[in-house]
């Protein structure tokens, strides 16, 4: 299981990283990378970053009928 650090180190070697790769990466349950990306962003050293996708048919999440599953959230290093 990996610790808050290996979490850091590796959003410092790859720039950003979606929680589900860095779960993958480090063979951590998603549930507990999400928590120490929550602590990391509550310490002031990660911040999420969420981008539509391209294919956007509405133009707007807010109006899709399938809510938010169109963003993108990635993690970065403040």
């Amino acid at each position: 299981m990996a610790s808050l650090i290996e979490v850091r180190d590796m959003l410092a070697l790859q720039g950003r990283m979606g929680a589900s790769q860095l779960s993958a990466q480090l063979h951590t349950p998603q549930p507990m990378i999400d928590a120490m990306l929550e602590r990391l962003e509550a310490m002031g050293k990660a911040r999420r970053v969420q981008e539509e996708a391209d294919g956007c048919l509405s133009g707007s999440c807010k109006q899709c009928p399938e809510g938010r599953v169109c963003l993108s959230e990635w993690w970065v290093l403040c």
